[in-house]
């Protein structure tokens, strides 16, 4: 594994089929030639991810989305005419490029174009599109640092792209447009599958309100009941009921909460990890909380959620889905 800012170099391994860790505005991406089977096994392999688990392809902003996608509808382009490039992924029927394996067998493709300026770069050098799934474990906290991915992987990713910091934090919203998923009487209804950078209240007022996910729903990553979890054990609180939770847990215990509600609770014994009080710092700082939460060895994180509005809501689906049910020895289900 080498490190560093060479988009050419880090273009060339992806044209040779390999794996490259690159900077988005949301978490760091562990990509490969969304065209090739054989690269998007690699994928697979590294983060051990199931294999039916699709992944979200990165375009270009120059790219046409009839080269990879079939059927768009008209409110999905004027959706992405207005939030890319950034933190929106679109569900669509999948075009003829885009390989089997990356969507994980299914018919339906996640595309979205990154606003990271490293990312592109990259894309445009590359001249292709880029499936990337997080770069970490299957079910671990997404990275957010170079740091963080290489602690993950390691030497099992060919190049690092070194951007600094991503600048939302957590992972893209993830729209249905495929008709797959309808709320009742509302043929081909936009549906969220996944809470995220771009808030609910910004996309329904471009395409109206957004049905719930149903059992038709396609696939979409990071939805699984446990996902984005550290080692410790993770419980989800409203700010209320963290005194009770505190009480009832054992072990070397952290709350993670905004500064401003440790006021509330001065009687907590516990390891205080104060986040910023607006909700884009929340989100900009949620994963590398965890991450050093770990680190410092503690059993029990107490998750104080936030108000779930904007990007409240993209956060709570993180802490939820963190203190999910997990399988004995494993962070994921």
């Amino acid at each position: 594994m080498t490190r560093g800012t060479d988009i050419r170099r880090a273009s060339d391994v992806l044209r040779a089929g390999g794996l490259v860790a690159f900077p988005t505005e949301t978490v760091y991406g562990l990509g490969a030639d969304a065209s090739r089977d054989d690269a998007a096994a690699k994928i697979f392999a590294v983060k051990q991810r199931p294999r039916a688990h699709p992944l979200i392809v990165h375009l270009a902003p120059e790219a046409r989305l009839e080269d990879w996608a079939i059927d768009v509808p008209d409110a999905a382009r004027a959706l992405v005419a207005i939030a890319w490039p950034g933190p929106l992924t679109v569900i669509l029927r999948r075009g003829p490029r885009v390989a089997l394996a990356t969507t994980g067998g299914a018919d339906t493709v996640g595309l979205r174009v990154p606003s990271h300026p490293m990312a592109q770069q990259l894309l445009r050098a590359f001249g292709g599109a880029i499936a990337a799934p997080s770069a970490n474990r299957f079910g671990a906290v997404s990275p957010t640092t170079a740091e963080h991915v290489i602690a993950d992987l390691g030497d099992e990713v060919e190049y690092v792209l070194d951007g600094g910091p991503c600048d939302v934090g957590v992972e893209s919203t993830i729209v249905d447009f495929s008709g797959r998923a309808n709320a009742p009487g509302r043929a081909n209804a936009p549906v969220l599958l996944r809470p995220g950078g771009m808030p609910r209240q910004a996309i329904e007022q471009i395409v109206g309100p957004l049905a719930e996910a149903d059992a038709d729903a396609p696939a979409a990553p990071g939805t699984l009941a446990s996902h984005y979890a550290p080692r410790a054990e993770v419980i989800a609180a409203e700010p209320d009921e963290v005194p009770a939770a505190v009480a009832a847990s054992h072990g070397k215990i952290a709350v993670l909460a905004p500064a401003s509600a440790f006021a509330k609770w001065p009687d907590l014994a516990v390891l205080a990890y104060r986040l910023p009080e607006d909700l884009p710092g929340i989100a900009r700082s949620l994963y590398a909380a965890l991450r050093d939460l770990d680190a410092a060895g503690v059993d029990v994180v107490i998750a104080a959620l936030p108000p779930a509005v904007g990007l409240g809501e993209a956060v709570g689906d993180r802490l939820r889905r963190a203190a999910g049910p997990r399988t004995s020895g494993s962070r994921k289900i």
